[in-house]
């Protein structure tokens, strides 16, 4: 529990708080000056604080006003010997809880501070009521509405579902999305990446075994299907998964019966199987790599995870979602990004999709030393990334400014020169090709000086036919 906090210059008043508070097991902390707690609050905030108006140095009606601004949620009760009413309203307008004239009853501000923490406690359990309502899947896009409208869909349907998507755009979000609104959110979701096992530990993660069934096996243990009996088992990179396990797992989806190894009693499980890939399932089964039996077992719902690429509408909410809550674990204050980087990043491919992107949030909320986010702040690893070229609403300003920003990012000097230069000779020599080469038409077209053109033919190096 945070401390309620006491401030006053009068020993006497402080020595009564802390044996009151003490006594009703109520942590405290005395201060005997406003520039002690708020330099305290480097460290902590309070529960509760209880300031008296007159101190040495800044009144506390100047520290009430601080703390508000900063911290608007924590109850401040103010006391006073010197009681009137310009000040009590003063103090209620800037937003005491409570005001108290002194002499008090102990008791009585007992009271007060009880009720003072039973309000912080409804702010945080509505602050943390909030947290837990913050969307696991964000998107505004149309592609993203689909994925949503079949989760929808499948809530009150225990079907077996194949994710399809990109690694990185997230599948398994997605499937915790699914169980989350059905009838097994009460039971296990159990994530396991087929990929990321040898094939030689694989069964026995997925089934299980008797204890003594082989070298190492000394107890008896429960697989995955058993784990999260009556809940889901999602089964990531399911392509990836060896043949002769194929044929175990279609006899479980085929009717919930499989054998521990070593095992000789069958074992029954209601689990609902969601399956994802990155790969191209039909073609896996036509070149037989994958069975088409299993194929069609887990093929039963599909949804498509459309790649971040496809969804780069929803890249700026994205973003200030990733950027929040590196700063919520980092306990620092969330980053901007400037206008200029979102453009950038709506021009990138994302070949590592949302999960790059929460990276890139991650290593800017530690790396990044200003609060507002330039282009220059970016990972030098984005400079490489390939250009969008599903965005279709790039004009040529566009295409123009995420250029100048990997020249930026180049570390490239002289820009203005540069690109002045670039665009001088594009617009010369196009006009001399229109004009067929006639100056003194091509300085009416474009509305210079003959001279001018001469100078900058020369300046430029253009020469006939050059472009």
């Amino acid at each position: 529990m945070k401390k309620i906090w006491v401030l006053d210059d009068d020993q006497s008043i402080r020595w009564v708080f802390e044996k009151t508070l003490s006594k009703a097991n109520l942590p405290c902390q005395c201060f005997s000056n406003t520039n002690e707690a708020i330099n305290q609050f480097n460290h902590e905030a309070p529960s509760v604080i209880v300031s008296d108006i007159r101190m040495p140095g800044e009144s506390g009606i100047e520290f009430l006003t601080k703390v508000k601004e900063k911290f608007p949620h924590i109850p401040i009760i103010i006391m006073t010997a010197y009681s009137d009413l310009d000040t009590a309203v003063s103090a209620f307008q800037k937003g005491a809880f409570e005001y108290i004239a002194k002499p008090f009853d102990i008791d009585k501000v007992l009271e007060i501070i009880n009720q003072a923490l039973e309000q912080t406690k409804n702010i945080e359990k509505k602050q943390s009521e909030q947290d837990n309502k913050l969307p696991e899947i964000i998107g505004q896009a149309q592609s993203m509405q689909e994925v949503f409208r079949a989760i929808g869909r499948l809530s009150q349907s225990n079907a077996t579902v194949l994710l399809n998507g990109e690694s990185g755009s997230g599948k398994e979000l997605v499937a915790n999305a699914i169980h989350k609104n059905s009838n097994r959110k009460d039971f296990p979701f159990i994530a396991i990446n087929t990929a990321a096992i040898p094939k030689e530990l694989l069964e026995a993660e997925l089934f299980g075994h008797e204890k003594g069934s082989f070298t190492g096996a000394q107890n008896l243990r429960k697989g995955r299907f058993e784990q999260s009996n009556r809940g889901t088992l999602f089964l990531d990179e399911i392509g990836d998964m060896p043949m002769e396990l194929q044929t175990r797992l279609l006899r479980v989806l085929s009717d919930g019966h499989f054998y521990r190894i070593g095992g000789q009693d069958s074992i029954n499980v209601d689990v609902r199987v969601i399956a994802a890939t990155h790969q191209d399932l039909e073609e896996l089964v036509k070149n037989g790599e994958f069975r088409e039996d299993l194929f069609h077992r887990l093929n039963v719902i599909r949804i498509t995870v459309p790649p971040l690429r496809n969804r780069i509408e929803d890249i700026p909410t994205l973003s200030k979602y990733f950027l929040f809550k590196s700063a919520q674990q980092l306990k620092v204050k969330p980053k901007i990004l400037s206008e200029e980087v979102l453009k950038y990043f709506n021009n990138l491919q994302w070949r590592g999709n949302v999960r790059q992107l929460e990276n890139v949030c991650h290593w800017l909320t530690v790396m990044s030393p200003g609060n507002q986010i330039s282009v220059g702040d970016l990972p030098s690893e984005l400079k490489d990334e390939p250009i969008n070229s599903n965005n279709n609403s790039a004009n040529w300003q566009d295409n123009l400014g995420r250029d100048v920003s990997r020249k930026l990012l180049d570390g490239q000097l002289e820009l203005h020169k540069l690109y002045i230069d670039q665009i001088e000779k594009i617009l010369i020599e196009k006009t001399l090709e229109f004009t067929k080469y006639r100056k003194i038409d091509a300085a009416n077209l474009l509305g210079i000086g003959r001279n001018t053109v001469a100078r900058k033919i020369k300046e430029l190096k253009i020469s006939k036919g050059s472009s």
